[in-house]
């Protein structure tokens, strides 16, 4: 190095002896408080997801909060960090916010299915392994997620819903019960002995050892309709018991009614022909 670079590093240095000690102890600070903000940062939001653990919240909101909080607090840290080197932080908390209302209009949709998503979460109305009616289908739960809820239909489709249409729409839960009412209907013919056939839906009720005694089963005439008589029943079952329930005695009634001569009737059209006069 020539002499005379080094006599002006020198006495640059020397000059500037504040200036340099100021600047090294604030980015020391500096370093220390994003050091110091990590370590924290990490220990709040890990605390609060076992908090969230022990208390048996869902898995995916216990994760999707601990992240919320960890990056929401890091920003808060660099932010911190920076204003400490003498930063001017307004800037960057402006952009922030011009950015985050920019993405906002941007993904409105995907924003309604995230904030449907987490009331899914926080509320519960429907869980893993349910059996629900949402937005126009119906299936069993496999999972929700913060924008979308996975179902698999009877017939083992996979079929994806947005989580806002979910929560916009009436919410059937067919699993959420420990029982359900199997509402079942039996037409008779006119020329058929009602009381008898109701004797034979009542036996057939008590001979089933999966409806429950309690509530009781209603059996009731519920319409004269034009070519038949029609009789309800409505027993009540566990809800894992229904479709079995339904479709078992359905085709008892109608082995019944056939060994018993109560006769089921069917749509009939009658034809008149009439000989044309010469």
């Amino acid at each position: 190095m020539e002499p005379e670079m080094l006599t002006s590093a020198q006495t640059w240095l020397v000059n500037n002896q504040g200036l340099l000690l100021e600047y090294g102890v604030n980015i020391t600070a500096a370093l220390i408080t994003l050091l110091l903000g990590y370590i924290a940062t990490n220990l709040i939001s890990g605390g609060v997801e076992k908090v969230m653990k022990a208390r048996n919240l869902d898995a995916t909101i216990t994760h999707f909060v601990g992240s919320v909080l960890k990056y929401g607090l890091l920003v808060f840290v660099v932010l911190a960090a920076l204003g400490r080197v003498g930063v001017q932080t307004t800037s960057f908390i402006a952009i922030i916010g011009a950015a985050g209302l920019a993405i906002g209009l941007a993904l409105q949709g995907s924003l309604s299915n995230f904030a449907a998503g987490f009331l899914l979460i926080i509320f519960r109305p429907i869980k893993s392994g349910e059996f629900i009616e949402v937005a126009g289908t119906s299936g069993v739960v496999q999972s929700v997620q913060l924008f979308t809820t996975t179902l698999t239909s009877a017939d083992n489709k996979m079929v994806v819903v947005p989580n806002s249409a979910i929560l916009n729409g009436n919410i059937i839960n067919y699993s959420r019960m420990d029982t359900r009412r199997v509402d079942m209907t039996f037409g008779i013919g006119y020329g058929s002995d009602l009381r008898k056939a109701k004797l034979v839906l009542e036996r057939l009720v008590n001979e089933e050892p999966r409806i429950l005694k309690e509530p009781a089963v209603t059996i009731a005439v519920a319409a004269l309709l034009d070519s038949s008589v029609s009789i309800v029943v409505r027993p009540w079952v566990k809800t894992g018991d229904y479709w079995g329930v339904w479709f078992d005695f359905h085709e008892r009634v109608k082995l019944a009614f056939d060994a018993e001569g109560i006769e089921i009737p069917f749509p009939q059209m009658a034809l008149h022909m009439h000989k044309p006069q010469a």
